[in-house]
């Protein structure tokens, strides 16, 4: 082979080696670049926050807490006489009056103590009769022993007789007199005791008028727990299954139960716990808006009668009375319902997310977003960074995805979403608006 040949052949192969070299060499070249731009990159730039802008609550605010509805008056029936139910006139479901005769119950021993009560008065009675007869008697005697020393007295001063006979005689007088006092304090007695026995009289009058159960109250008749027949009981609560339960249950073998209930439902109430956070706004006379499942659509309007004052040290609420009418009676006692309060505001209090809200040692705190240094501000690869700052903030009612600011804020901020370790006190970010509609926070800044 020729020398030219040779000399072809080696630059061919050097030619060959030199691009497999660039070849290879390139790549990772270009892969040592973009890996540097990156790690400058990543020391250069700033974190990047989601932030909102502040909002103002509503001025009119809702408040929704559930509540059971019970009867404005709920009384249970019992007797004050022992005996048997010889008839009763009411059942459930019954509306009745103040007064109204519900049962009569059937009282044979009290019958006789009564009886027994009225001998005592007649035997009383003619016990004072006797003793007012025995003080006429004594009056008689006294009177005639008085006429009869004052004679021997003038015959004594004549000396018709002697001193002795006059002496005795006087003597008789003041024990006719005596007596008649005796027989006054008897007929005193006799008086107390004929008193005594007329009011025990009435007083069993009285209780065997308890013969006959009457309503206390108009309402309506909730409960019967009673039959004709039934052993009422000393205690004033019927003996034996009540009628309602079905028979061979456990409730239907209970003893003791009352008679009658009795429920007035044309006003109903509603007892409801207030949170802390809204007792402020709670106040005698307040207007409420009533919503039962059953009435969809439909408004039963109440309001506030009453406030306990004090709050619950457990459940930190206060217990509050709303007050209804139910003169269509489409309400009944035991229902679930939701009470609503409407509450007008002058200076509503700000708005924040929930998850804005920082706890830690300082307290509760928000991030908000403050204007950079001038020199941060111009340099242009820290276009619109931002400086942290922790405010710390006074919290007002929690609504879940919103919470209440009552103090600490002005209404201009910024708050940082989701806080992270990057969200320091004085750190630069990039903030992001997580909804496009409230604007541009590059603008955000203190006033």
């Amino acid at each position: 082979m020729s020398r030219w040949k040779v000399a072809v052949v080696l630059l061919l192969l050097a030619i060959l080696v030199a691009a497999v070299a660039l070849i290879g060499y390139l790549p990772r070249h270009d892969r040592e670049l973009a890996a540097s731009a990156a790690a400058t990159l990543e020391r250069t730039s700033l974190p990047a926050v989601t932030v909102v802008k502040v909002v103002q609550a509503a001025r009119d605010s809702e408040l929704l807490l559930p509540g059971s509805i019970s009867a404005i008056a709920e009384a249970s029936i019992y007797a004050r006489a022992a005996g048997y139910v010889r008839k009763y006139y009411v059942d459930i479901g019954d509306h009745v009056r103040a007064g109204q005769l519900l049962a009569e119950i059937e009282t044979p021993d009290f019958d006789q103590q009564v009886a027994q009560t009225r001998a005592a008065l007649a035997q009383a009675r003619q016990q004072l009769s006797q003793t007012q007869a025995a003080l006429v008697q004594a009056e008689a005697q006294r009177d005639l022993a008085k006429v009869t020393w004052q004679r021997y007295d003038n015959l004594v001063k004549r000396g018709a007789v002697a001193r002795q006979d006059a002496d005795q005689q006087e003597s008789g007088y003041k024990t006719a007199e005596a007596l008649v006092a005796a027989q006054q304090a008897n007929v005193n007695a006799a008086e107390d005791n004929v008193r005594q026995a007329q009011a025990n009289l009435d007083r069993m009058v009285t209780l065997q008028e308890y013969q006959n159960v009457r309503a206390p109250f108009d309402g309506v008749v909730t409960v019967r727990n009673i039959d004709t027949g039934y052993l009422i009981s000393p205690t004033g609560a019927g003996q034996g299954a009540a009628p309602i339960n079905v028979p061979g249950s456990q409730a239907a073998q209970a003893s003791g139960n009352e008679m009658f209930r009795v429920a007035q439902i044309g006003t109903l109430r509603i007892v409801i716990d207030v949170p802390q956070t809204n007792t402020a706004d709670i106040v005698i006379g307040m207007p409420t808006e009533v919503l039962v499942q059953q009435f969809p659509g439909r408004i039963f309007h109440g309001k506030v009668t009453r406030t306990a004052n004090s709050l619950d040290p457990n459940s930190r609420t206060m217990p509050t009375q709303i007050e209804l009418s139910n003169e269509d009676g489409k309400l009944f006692p035991g229902m679930y319902a939701q009470v609503r309060f409407r509450n007008h505001r002058d200076n509503p209090p700000l708005l924040v997310p929930g998850d804005a809200v920082i706890a830690g040692p300082a307290g509760t705190q928000v991030a908000i977003l403050e204007d950079a240094p001038p020199e941060i501000a111009n340099d242009p690869q820290k276009q619109g960074a931002k400086r942290i700052h922790l405010q710390t903030v006074q919290l007002g009612r929690d609504y879940g995805p919103q919470t209440e600011i009552a103090a600490g804020l002005e209404g201009w901020e910024w708050v940082v979403v989701n806080p992270g370790d990057e969200v320091r006190e004085g750190n630069l970010v990039k903030p992001e608006a997580r909804d496009a509609q409230q604007g541009n926070p590059a603008g955000a800044g203190r006033k």
